[in-house]
């Protein structure tokens, strides 16, 4: 393949254009992707909207994508020493060229925080080469981290989960969810539906899914909601409820996935004396959040944490809680609408209008 056909962002509100882009040489430890899904995620949103700084667009947006080797130069090998071959199944750690050297990598091991990290879809631009999912293939640049997708997963599960179940597996570690919690989720987008599962496979109850429209709050019971609560009821009763839950206290844990600032404001209120509020929605900058530090977080002895990022291990955990703690659920019924790259528009309106859960970019059909 002498072009490679992809789905370009041009700039801030200016429709997708699709464009041919020259097949990039490979050097040794490269390889070339054949994109078989590549997930519209909410940064997508944002990133037409122009809500995230420092990108270089035009860029060809997708960070997380599942496809088959296409082509391969040299040795590549997995966490294992196995080498991939032509023709694998594979996805892959879209975070990029974390140093490993810098004061956050090696000091304070907050790999997420790395000032050199770069991320397929968001901060590589078409300059600098077919760096994103919306594409026919995708360059595996040397260094990028693959993971075969293992056998008995059906790929169109695992981009199912996507970004929001690696997001997710982060939120919860780092919310310290574990048997017996009681756990709020605020937000039932991608992100909120993958915490409510892996809350669920945690031992947690009760857990209750905060959102809306319907059609997300039905199957964020499917995925493991004990309860619902839907954002037509008022902030105050649906604080009420959720005390009504835990007999009056409120629960152990909030995750934030909404996305809305108002949203870290209402977890304050919804976390009983003690415990946690994990903020993982709030990716870009939507402005402040009022509350009042006396009453909702110092007297009530609580943390409010943020967690930012995701990295190698959550990609391969994603991957095992598929293959076994969590074959059983109905995570590729998430998927509500598949788009060719010439509907990436469509795909992006339909996401930015909460009438999907989750939408695909499916380059060659299907």
């Amino acid at each position: 393949m002498t072009s490679i056909r992809a789905a370009v962002m041009v700039a801030p509100h200016v429709p997708i254009e699709l464009r041919e882009l020259p097949t990039p040489a490979l050097e040794s430890g490269a390889a070339m992707l054949r994109t078989l899904y590549s997930e519209v995620c909410g940064t997508d949103v944002h990133l037409h909207a122009g809500r995230l700084g420092g990108v270089p667009y035009p860029i060809i947006p997708g960070h997380v994508s599942v496809g088959h080797i296409e082509s391969l130069r040299g040795t590549v090998t997995d966490i294992e020493g196995q080498p991939f071959r032509e023709g694998d199944l594979v996805t892959f750690l879209d975070v990029h060229e974390t140093c490993g050297a810098c004061y956050e990598c090696l000091v304070t091991k907050q790999t997420t925080r790395c000032a050199h990290r770069k991320v397929y879809g968001i901060t590589y631009g078409v300059a600098d080469g077919p760096l994103g999912g919306w594409a026919e293939q995708i360059w595996m640049k040397p260094g990028v981290k693959l993971l075969r997708i293992p056998e008995g997963v059906d790929p169109i599960r695992f981009i199912a989960g996507g970004c929001g179940l690696v997001t997710a597996i982060h939120a919860v570690e780092r919310a310290g969810v574990r048997l017996g919690s009681s756990v709020v989720v605020l937000g039932v987008g991608p992100v909120g539906q993958a915490a409510i599962a892996l809350a669920g496979l945690s031992g947690a109850a009760p857990i209750i899914a905060i959102g809306g429209p319907d059609s997300r709050l039905d199957f964020a019971r499917r995925m493991g909601a004990t309860h619902t609560l839907s954002l037509d009821m008022p902030a105050d009763d649906r604080a009420l409820a959720v005390r009504a839950l835990t007999g009056g206290r409120g629960v152990d844990i909030v995750i934030e996935a909404a996305g809305v600032p108002t949203a870290v404001t209402q977890g304050l209120d919804l976390v009983r004396d003690g415990g946690r509020v994990l903020v993982a929605g709030q990716y870009t900058d939507g402005g402040p959040a009022d509350f009042n530090p006396h009453h909702q977080l110092n007297r009530k002895h609580a943390e409010l944490i943020g967690c930012w990022g995701c990295d190698y291990s959550h990609f391969h955990r994603a991957l095992q809680v598929l293959a076994d703690q969590g074959r059983d659920l109905p995570w590729d019924e998430g998927i509500s609408a598949r788009f060719s790259l010439a509907q990436a528009n469509e795909a992006l309106a339909a996401v930015a209008s909460r009438a999907v859960v989750k939408a695909l970019i499916v380059p060659y059909g299907e």
